[in-house]
């Protein structure tokens, strides 16, 4: 696949990408990947498949490839020892809050009888920061567009109802401004509607200064990615080797069998057509035969013969990667808006793989098959804010 190939799809979604970016910064609670993923379903209703030719290489590519580089250009928004320093009293609520939606997610994903992908992603996507930890884990777990688009959905309407409603809970509760911070923190799943749901409640409270505190323990929730994706890889490694087992087994036995047919070679001579085919196909029995020998080599990426570098999900070192050369130049002294342009940088590629995602996925399907991933959704995210309040209110932290 070359650049040439690939050049008029990523510009498509370059150019879907352009107006849902304005209008993210014009709506933040509703935040620009959401808009781009809408728009590019709505234009995949009459821009079908078949017509798209060439273009479609390079909306897969912007689907996968962009996505992953927009991951790795996050990790430049985070320093690590300012979330150390500030996020150290928050670990407690955002380790159960993440816990909490695994487990439900999990449950959920056995009682409602989902597809794993789907309900993998809205419990990452519920428990760590939303789209970033779905464009995060989808390629660790080779989920489908259209699932990716699902759990983006469902992800953002949960987004707005909690930006909307956290802000007046808060005030029935009686929340400190630091309390607030902290629940919008570790229960808001987006970081746009993390922001919207902290100011919101700092133009309540005039003089509160939440959406810092919310922004640093968001961050902090964020660096979960890193562990999740690794377990996730490591499990899907396990799955595929599992399933790969049987078919190196049944290749094994048909090359066990091969001799028996041997005899066969000797019946009358009115067979000889037949004999001139089967030699015509030998070479491929051959080829059959030696599969078993080189089934070792190509499991060596699977648990079994477990090669980490094959289950680590590289763009995941390289947004730590990235981190860590953030936290060294501000140690150093230099301005953290020096890496502000990375960080825009990957919230539009972000923008751009979700209108990729878009025009990929059937909008009709999606909504038909809507009503069990909302459900999980909906259950993720109350018992995700139920367990932030319980908790602080145990620590007396509000």
């Amino acid at each position: 696949m070359n650049a040439k190939t690939i050049a008029p799809g990523i510009g498509i979604c370059a150019a879907i990408a352009i107006p849902c970016w304005f209008m993210g910064e014009a709506l933040p609670v509703v935040g620009a990947p959401v808009f781009a993923i809408l728009l590019g379903m709505l234009i995949a209703l009459w821009w079908r498949q078949p017509a798209r030719g060439t273009v479609q290489d390079g909306i897969a590519f912007t689907a996968k490839k962009i996505l992953q580089y927009a991951v790795i250009l996050l990790g430049f928004g985070l320093n690590l020892a300012q979330i150390a320093a500030v996020g150290a009293e928050s670990l407690p609520i955002i380790c159960s809050t993440i816990a909490t939606a695994l487990i439900v997610g999990y449950i959920l994903y056995k009682v409602l009888h989902m597809d794993s992908a789907i309900a993998t992603l809205i419990a990452v996507g519920s428990s760590i920061c939303g789209g970033s930890a779905i464009a995060a884990t989808a390629p660790v777990i080779h989920a489908k567009d259209e699932e990716v688009a699902q759990s983006i959905s469902v992800i953002f309407l949960f987004n707005v109802l909690a930006a909307l409603i956290f802000p007046t809970l808060g005030s029935m509760l009686g929340m400190s401004n630091e309390g607030f911070g902290l629940f919008a923190g570790t229960a808001v799943n987006d970081t746009s509607s993390v922001t919207a749901a902290a100011a919101a409640w700092d133009g309540m409270h005039p003089g509160a200064n939440a959406l810092d505190d919310a922004t640093i323990v968001k961050l902090t929730r964020t660096l979960a990615i890193i562990p999740i994706t690794l377990v996730l890889a490591i499990l899907v490694a396990r799955r595929e080797q599992a399933a790969n087992a049987p078919a190196s087994a049944a290749s094994a036995a048909s090359a066990d069998n091969a001799p028996a047919s041997a005899p066969l070679a000797a019946n009358a001579p009115a067979s000889a057509p037949n004999d001139a085919a089967c030699a015509a196909n030998a070479p491929v029995s051959a080829t059959q035969a030696s599969a078993p020998a080189s089934s070792p080599t190509r499991g060596e990426g699977m648990l079994g013969a477990f090669s980490l570098k094959r289950a680590f999900p590289m763009f995941i070192l390289f947004f730590l990667a990235a981190s860590v050369i953030t936290t060294v130049a501000v140690a150093l002294g230099a301005d953290i808006a020096v890496f502000a342009p990375l960080k825009t940088a990957s919230k539009f590629f972000i923008c751009m793989a979700m209108a990729a995602i878009g025009l990929n996925t059937d909008i009709v399907k999606l909504v038909k098959s809507g009503g069990k991933p909302i459900l999980m959704g909906a259950i993720c995210w109350i018992c995700i804010a139920a367990v932030s309040l319980g908790i602080q209110r145990i620590l007396n932290l509000w």
